[in-house]
């Protein structure tokens, strides 16, 4: 999918493996958390902007599913699909790879909320930032979407 946002790569610490070698489970939270950081200033939001009109992006929720292992010294690469938006919240889903390979290793999907810091309080996006949003909305709204996005966490019902 060519139109899906490539902003963050990220190459895997020896610190952040498990006694396997592989990538532990909080870490796979960082590099989906720094590939939001580079979405926020793709999006007109980055320290810059942050600190001339005090908004920011909060997460509300996050969701992660661990599909692969994910050794240590591996490259990943993060892509980004919006999958909705309203004047205050961003509704994204990242998917995680080996270096360039199609092949997705772990899927992360978050609620982002705008804040004015100078309450703080919730806050509808600002015109440029808003702008950009709908933007990438224009060539996001039709791509399919990943099998995970809006999956919740729960046990199926016993059958008696």
């Amino acid at each position: 999918m060519a139109s899906l946002l490539t902003l963050h790569r990220a190459t895997v610490q020896p610190g952040w493996v498990d006694y396997n070698n592989h990538l532990n489970d909080g870490y796979y939270t960082v590099i989906f958390s720094d590939a939001t950081t580079a979405l926020m200033a793709h999006i007109g939001l980055g320290p810059a902007e942050r600190e001339a009109t005090h908004h920011t992006l909060f997460t509300l929720e996050m969701h992660t599913n661990y599909l692969l292992e994910v050794k240590g010294g591996v490259e990943v690469r993060i892509d980004t699909q919006f999958l909705g938006h309203d004047a205050k919240r961003l509704h994204i889903f990242h998917t995680m790879h080996r270096g360039d390979e199609a092949e997705i290793v772990a899927t992360n999907e978050q609620m982002l909320l705008s804040i004015d810091m100078s309450g703080p309080k919730a806050a509808p996006f600002q015109p440029p930032v808003l702008a950009k949003i709908e933007a990438i909305w224009q060539s996001h709204k039709d791509l399919p979407r990943h099998k995970n996005a809006g999956r919740a966490i729960g046990l199926p019902p016993k059958k008696d």
